[in-house]
């Protein structure tokens, strides 16, 4: 008696040794290739034994698929060929289908698993989240706000678009005056013929604005963001925040604004801070000075962050010119005053060693989070 050949060994013989001619006999062959695929299938439970199955039966190269569509269809004769396509279709199609089936079934399972391995305890404590914190700038921005604030003074905020009116002209800059390119001016074009707005380049135009308001005494600092037409690089940005200072009063001295600030500065960075006083020029100033404090880095012995000085450039101040007086109505004769400016970002860089002013603006949380408070 001749053993019966498997129906895989079956699809490596050509279709002239498989004994049949009708299409119910071909339909028999593929259906029992099905069963065996099926039988397969059942014993598959991971997605590496799925790629095997899909290969073995699909595989282009030696896949069961393959092996019949050469052995079977190609030498198939012309009367059998119509019947022996039409079920291999139908048997490429039902493969196809009972990949995808498995496929789904082994990832349904898989998350059945990981939803299990990750139910919640509803006896455990919950998760405690984490809570933002205050940007650098605006610590910095609040603690010099803070020292001037226990000095009597107050803090006023304004516009970050101004005219060009508050932003030179009543600050002693008219137009065509050699000062303005002290600054690198971000202006705003718009249509209608309306009156030039620009980015402001300081917070001094609150000092106009704050006199037009306020009769004398005035104490207001003015901290906020500022702009200019800057090349963005370590120490420099086309937006950063200053802190403007102005006080008003009768009898107001030079002396007084050296006290002011040698009392702020040894606040922020240390008593052991000492400070000398270097002529400068502003034109909304005068007479007008740049403070230096010693470094505190190397206590003034020479470093690379005081230039091997001993001193740091911190604020720009001086007396307030008395042509500024006369576009606030203000009389020059009975008033005096001095105003000062600092850059926040800088303090801020000093204070806390940080090398280039770009990691305050690019929101690197592993950054910001080393001065959470």
């Amino acid at each position: 008696m001749t053993k019966e050949i498997d129906i895989l060994e079956k699809t490596k013989l050509p279709f002239s040794e498989l004994g049949v001619s009708s299409g119910s006999e071909i339909e028999e062959l593929f259906r029992k290739l099905l069963q065996k695929a099926e039988g397969e299938a059942k014993s598959i439970s991971t997605e590496e034994q799925l790629e095997e199955l899909r290969i073995r039966w699909l595989g282009r190269k030696r896949g069961v698929l393959t092996l019949v569509t050469e052995n079977w269809l190609v030498p198939a004769p012309p009367p059998s060929k119509p019947w022996v396509g039409t079920y291999l279709n139908w048997f490429k199609e039902q493969l196809a289908n009972l990949v995808g089936y498995r496929e789904h079934a082994i990832r349904t399972l898989a998350e059945q698993e990981v939803r299990e391995a990750h139910v919640v305890d509803l006896t455990l404590p919950g998760n405690i989240p984490s809570h933002g914190a205050r940007h650098l700038i605006t610590q910095t921005m609040e603690e010099i706000c803070d020292i001037f604030l226990r000095l009597g003074f107050s803090v006023v905020e304004g516009p970050e678009i101004e005219t060009a009116y508050y932003n030179f002209e009543a600050l002693n800059m008219p137009a065509h005056h050699p000062a303005r390119d002290m600054w690198d001016t971000l202006y705003l074009n718009l249509p209608g013929g309306a009156e030039p707005l620009l980015l402001r380049t300081h917070t001094s135009p609150m000092q106009i604005r704050v006199m037009e308001k306020q009769k004398p005494p005035v104490r207001v600092v003015v901290p906020g963001k500022v702009y200019r037409h800057d090349n963005p690089d370590a120490s420099h940005s086309f937006m950063f925040h200053q802190i403007e200072g102005l006080a008003v009063d009768r009898d107001i001295t030079f002396g007084d604004l050296k006290g002011v600030l040698d009392h702020f500065l040894r606040e922020f960075f240390g008593p052991q801070t000492r400070t000398r006083f270097v002529p400068s020029y502003f034109p909304f100033t005068e007479p007008s000075a740049d403070v230096h404090g010693s470094c505190h880095v190397c206590g003034s012995a020479g470093c690379r962050v005081c230039k091997f000085t001993g001193w740091i450039e911190l604020v720009g101040c001086g007396m307030v010119d008395p042509n500024v007086y006369g576009f606030v109505g203000y009389d020059a004769q009975e008033l005096s005053g001095f105003a000062f400016g600092m850059g926040v970002d800088r303090f801020a860089m000093l204070k806390y060693g940080i090398d280039d002013i770009q990691l305050f603006f690019q929101n690197d949380v592993r950054f910001l989070m080393q001065f959470r408070r």
